[in-house]
C-alpha cells in the first residue's frame, strides 16, 4: 500500500555559507576530506533538525552533500570527459532575457559505476532521525544534457546510455533497499522539456521525437523502480531558478503519459506554483491509486511566504478534479542548496516549509 506524506520537501535545502566555504577549500586542497566531512555532517545535522522542527512528515538530508541533484550522474560513474556539451536554451522568465547553457561533461565511454553515493546519504541520515527518510536519485534521461557528437561513438543510439544508466541506478535502490531504504524519488524535470514547442532542438540530436523521448523517458522509470519493498516517486518540474527556465509547457497536453505511463511508479511531486504548470485538470488523468504531491510552496521563484488560507484553497480547487484523500502537499521544487540568492535566506526557507506543514495539518487531520 502507497504511503502518504501529507507535508513534504522536494529535496534539497539551501547549503549553509560555512559548507560551501568547506566545499571551496576541499577543491583547493586546504582541508582533508575527514575534516570536510565532518563538516558535511554538521549541515545535515541542521537540515534534518529544521525538519523536524517544523514537522515534515518525511526527512531527506537535505542534497548538503551534493553541488546538485543530479551529482549522482557525475560521481557514482566512469565514462565521462571535461568536453562541453551541446548548448541548452533557458528561457527567461518576463522581463528577462533568453540564455543558453552547455554542460562542462560529455559522455564519452560506456557507463560503468564506480561507487555508490547515495547510500553514505542514507546510512548516515537513518541513525538521525526516527521519521521516515527519502532518497532522490535523478532520472537516466538527465544524460541528454551531456549528450554530443562525442558521445555517438559509443552509444549511436541514445536509448542505449539511457537505460545503461537506468540499470546503474536500479543497482543503487537495490543497495539502498537492503540498508532498509522505503522510498526513493526520481527526480525527472528534464521529462517536461517534451512539453514545450520551444525545447524541441534538444531532441533532434537524440533522434527521438518528443512524444518518443516523454514516452521513453516515463516508461524507462519502471526500470528503476523494479526493487520491492521500495515506494517509487517521480518529481516534475520545469527549472527552479527565479530568472530562467527550460520547460513552459503544461501538464495538461501530456497528463495521460505522465501518470498513466509508469506502472511502478506510485507518487507524483507536481510543481503547481505559476502559470507554467498550467491547470489542475490535468489531475484527472491520473488513476485514483496513484498519490499526488502538490507543489505549491514556490522553493525559490518567488520570496513571498504564501499564505495558508491560499494553500488550502488551491488543494480544494485540486480535489475538484482528483480524490482529495490522495493528494498531499509540498515545496514546489526543493531549495536547490545555494546560498545568497536575493530574497531567500535560512528565515523564509524555514516559514515557506512551515506553510506547507500548517496547510496539510488543517486540510487532512
Amino acid at each position: 500500500m502507497t504511503r502518504i506524506y501529507r507535508a513534504e520537501n522536494v529535496g534539497s535545502l539551501q547549503r549553509p555559507e560555512y559548507l560551501v566555504d568547506a566545499q571551496n577549500r576541499r577543491r583547493a586542497g586546504l582541508i582533508s576530506i575527514l575534516e570536510f566531512k565532518r563538516i558535511e555532517d554538521h549541515a545535515v545535522d541542521e537540515a534534518v533538525a529544521l525538519q523536524e522542527e517544523v514537522g515534515l512528515d518525511v526527512i531527506t538530508d537535505g542534497e548538503e552533500r551534493r553541488v546538485h541533484f543530479r551529482d549522482w550522474l557525475v560521481r557514482a560513474v566512469e565514462g565521462l570527459s571535461p568536453i562541453k556539451a551541446p548548448a541548452m536554451l533557458m528561457q527567461g522568465m518576463p522581463g528577462q532575457p533568453d540564455a543558453e547553457r552547455s554542460d562542462p561533461l560529455t559522455v564519452t565511454g560506456k557507463l560503468r559505476l564506480k561507487r555508490s553515493i547515495a547510500t553514505e546519504e542514507f546510512v548516515y541520515l537513518r541513525n538521525k532521525t526516527r521519521k521516515p527518510i527519502k532518497i532522490t536519485l535523478p532520472h537516466p534521461f538527465t544524460y541528454h544534457l551531456m549528450y554530443g557528437p562525442e558521445s555517438r561513438q559509443v552509444y549511436p543510439d541514445a536509448m542505449d546510455l539511457f537505460h545503461d544508466a537506468a540499470l546503474l541506478i536500479r543497482q543503487e535502490c537495490a543497495e539502498l533497499a537492503t540498508l532498509g531504504c522505503e522510498y526513493i524519488q526520481i527526480d525527472a524535470p528534464v521529462l517536461t522539456l517534451a512539453l514545450d514547442p520551444r525545447a524541441s532542438d534538444s531532441f533532434k540530436r537524440l533522434n527521438l521525437s518528443p512524444q518518443q523521448f516523454l514516452e521513453q523517458g516515463v516508461k524507462i522509470m519502471d526500470v528503476i523502480a523494479d526493487v520491492p519493498g521500495v515506494q517509487f516517486a517521480a518529481h516534475y518540474c520545469r527549472g527552479n531558478s527565479p530568472t530562467h527556465y527550460f520547460s513552459g509547457g503544461a501538464y495538461d497536453q501530456a497528463a495521460k503519459v505522465l501518470f498513466q505511463g509508469s506502472k511502478k511508479v506510485t507518487t507524483y511531486l507536481l510543481e503547481y506554483d505559476d502559470w507554467r504548470a498550467g491547470s489542475f485538470e490535468a489531475l484527472k488523468y491520473a488513476p485514483e491509486d496513484k498519490v499526488l504531491v502538490l507543489g505549491l510552496v514556490s522553493s525559490m521563484k518567488h520570496p513571498e511566504i504564501e499564505s495558508v488560507d491560499d494553500l488550502v484553497n488551491r488543494v480544494e480547487e485540486a480535489a475538484k478534479y482528483f480524490p482529495k484523500e490522495q493528494l498531499a502537499l509540498s515545496s514546489q521544487c526543493g531549495f536547490c542548496s545555494m546560498v545568497g540568492l536575493e530574497g531567500f535566506d535560512a528565515s523564509v526557507q524555514k516559514a515557506k516549509l512551515e506553510r506547507v506543514v500548517a496547510a496539510a495539518r488543517q486540510i487532512w487531520q
